[in-house]
This record gives structure tokens, C-alpha cells and sequence, in this order.
């Protein structure tokens, strides 16, 4: 699906890079870097709103009321200011998610990309076929006919989120921030020793992998 995202960061460097890398996922950005011109477009149809807090003029707090008042897009909301007191404020007046500054270009995407598909893809199934396995994501189970096949936690995560994007490559390092967090200072080698291991145990699965990127499971 090809999404429309407004991004407004009165920071023109950093709005030329979150710009850059929405664009590589084949997104069309419309950028403002100020809180007047976003509320002229909030009639606009856009698929996402990215909003900063801290913006010259007309806050990001006013933009999102005018936003959440004309519709439901989704907004995540981001700020350099006291965390807590922002994340807060932020969801009280209907933002969908929150970043904090500093952030990872690559952790926007990944937050974006979630909020996209949860609002605008369908929703995977709770029960699904996939290379012959059942696979029911609700109650955290997987199998082979009628035997439940033993995965760790981290294991059944990773086929999971796999199987949610089935078809699509996703990078190692977006499996490690989706399933072990982004506190974690491990490498992605946790994220190959894992994918041998349910290779392993599911050795029907087309698990493929992009080398040098990441992981996919295709469907069969």
C-alpha cells in the first residue's frame, strides 16, 4: 500500500532524514516545519501523522487537537522535552504512539510500520496454515498434525512476527528491536542462532533468508 505520511520537525536536518528513510519504504512525505502550515493541511488526506511537540508558533499539543477533532488518522508523537509529562499529555489528547529524542531513524519506521498495518492491513488470523504447520497465534501455539511442536519464547516470537509479515523481508535488526527489545546490547547473531534452531524443529517452514539483510517467511 502506498501511504501518505505528514511529517512536521522544525528541525530541517533531522526532518530530511526521517524524510529519506519514510521515502525507502516506498512512502510519499509531505514535510512542515512549522505548526501553522501543518494545521492548514490537517484537512489534507494523509494516512500517518509524525509530529513533533516543540514547534515555532502553534505547538504540535494544538496541531494533534485539531487532527484527532477532524478525524482518526494516527499520530505519533515525538519530544525533547520531560518524557513522562509529554507521553502523557500526548495519549490524554489522542496521539497513537510516542518517541522520545533521541531516537533511531530505523525506530520510527519500525513503530510506523506497526501502526500502519494495524490500522490500515488485515489483521492476521488467529489460526492460519502455513507450509503444512498450523499456527495459532492467539494461544501462542504451533503444529505438526496433531503434535504441538516445543519452541522457546523467543522461538515461537520470531515465527510469529514473521508469519504477521509473511512475504515481506524484515531486517535483523528490526526482529532483535521487535522481540528482544530495544534496551538489549546484544548483536543480531541472537537473531540467526534462533532462526537455526526453527529451522530445526520446523524444517518444512520457507524460511528464507536475505543475505546480508534479514529473514522472511514465504508462503507455500
Amino acid at each position: 500500500m502506498d501511504y501518505h505520511v505528514h511529517l512536521v520537525e522544525d528541525e530541517e536536518n533531522l526532518a530530511e532524514v526521517l524524510k529519506v528513510y519514510m521515502e525507502k519504504e516506498g512512502w510519499t512525505v509531505t514535510v512542515f516545519h512549522d505548526g501553522e502550515s501543518a494545521m492548514k493541511a490537517v484537512n489534507q488526506s494523509c494516512h500517518l501523522w509524525v509530529l513533533d511537540i516543540m514547534l515555532p508558533g502553534i505547538d504540535g499539543y494544538e496541531v494533534l487537537k485539531k487532527i484527532k477533532m477532524d478525524g482518526d488518522t494516527p499520530v505519533i508523537f515525538i519530544s525533547a522535552r520531560d518524557q513522562d509529562l509529554d507521553r502523557i499529555i500526548g495519549l490524554e489528547l489522542g496521539s497513537d504512539d510516542y518517541l522520545a529524542k533521541p531516537f533511531l531513524p530505523r525506530e520510527l519506521i519500525i513503530r510506523a510500520k506497526k501502526l500502519l498495518n494495524r490500522v490500515y492491513e488485515q489483521v492476521i488470523a488467529k489460526k492460519m496454515e502455513v507450509s503444512g504447520y498450523l499456527i495459532d497465534s492467539h494461544n501462542r501455539k504451533i503444529f505438526n498434525g496433531n503434535e504441538s511442536i516445543e519452541l522457546t519464547t523467543k522461538e515461537l516470537d520470531v515465527v510469529l512476527l514473521l508469519v504477521e509479515q509473511l512475504n515481506q523481508t524484515l531486517a535483523r535488526e528490526d526482529i532483535l528491536y521487535q522481540v528482544w527489545g530495544r534496551d538489549y546490547v546484544g548483536s543480531t547473531r541472537a537473531v540467526d542462532d534462533v532462526v537455526r534452531r526453527i529451522r530445526k524443529k520446523m524444517p518444512r517452514l520457507n524460511l528464507e533468508t536475505l543475505y546480508g539483510y534479514g529473514y522472511r517467511i514465504v508462503s507455500s
